[in-house]
């Protein structure tokens, strides 16, 4: 079998190139490789157990969802969201997420609200247990699962891209122990989720979204190298 005989079919590399995606995704969505991090060709394709064409194809691809940097001479770094492009990443969710809400509410049926109420609890005990990246998971997963309520898979797609780069904005702009959003405001959408009432549903997401913006500090962070033998050193007995 090319298994046993240490070969790799193209289902196995494309398999491979995927772990490593969502491997380096997770780890920029949850704030272990933060903005200006470099992420070197060379470290990843060792730690990952792949050549570097094969570490540059992912990066390329997370270059096309604009969570990281490629240029020329410098090479690959996470991205650094500028201050008007987080602003706009938000106001642009905002605009969404609230467009979508009348939508949401023609589907909504009780086990999406058992759905959402879960995830809320899932976060509040992440926040207790300061786990900041479980935190930002389940914020971001909130999200997500109510605009996909909808049934418009474009809109979840576009919500989820978004909700991943909104995730760089914070690591890049917030205060040290802001991770994802505030629970209770989530706790007050559900409320007006359930009453159907969309005037003050629709304001509070908006209120929302500007509660985020205001929170965050423009001031910029440094690039670091991380230590992707910690992060990552468990990744090549992948199969």
């Amino acid at each position: 079998m090319n298994h046993q005989m240490g070969l790799q079919t193209p289902s196995d590399l494309e398999d491979k190139e995927n772990f490593i995606w969502q491997s380096l995704m997770t780890a920029i969505v949850e704030h272990q490789l933060p903005p200006g991090s470099k992420l070197p060709e060379e470290a990843l394709a060792e730690v990952f157990g792949v050549s570097r064409t094969g570490i540059r194809k992912v990066l390329t691809r997370l270059a096309t969802v604009q969570m990281i940097t490629m240029t020329p001479r410098r090479g690959a770094f996470v991205a650094h969201p500028g201050v008007e492009e987080s602003k706009a990443i938000f106001t642009t969710r905002k605009m969404i997420e609230c467009a979508n809400l009348s939508q949401v509410l023609e589907h909504l049926q009780p086990p999406h609200l058992v759905g959402l109420e879960k995830i809320v609890a899932l976060e509040e005990e992440a926040h207790q247990r300061h786990d900041g990246a479980a935190a930002i998971r389940h914020s971001a997963a909130f999200h997500i699962q109510l605009q996909a309520i909808s049934g418009n898979a474009v809109v979840t797609d576009i919500i989820t891209t978004l909700a991943q780069r909104s995730s760089l904005v914070i690591a890049a702009w917030g205060a040290p122990w802001q991770r994802g959003c505030r629970c209770d405001d989530h706790d007050q959408l559900i409320a007006l989720l359930r009453k159907k009432a969309l005037p003050a549903l629709s304001d509070a997401m908006a209120h929302h979204f500007d509660h985020i913006v205001s929170s965050l500090r423009f001031e910029r962070s440094g690039e670091t190298l991380p230590d992707f033998a910690r992060l990552f050193g468990t990744s090549g007995e992948h199969r």
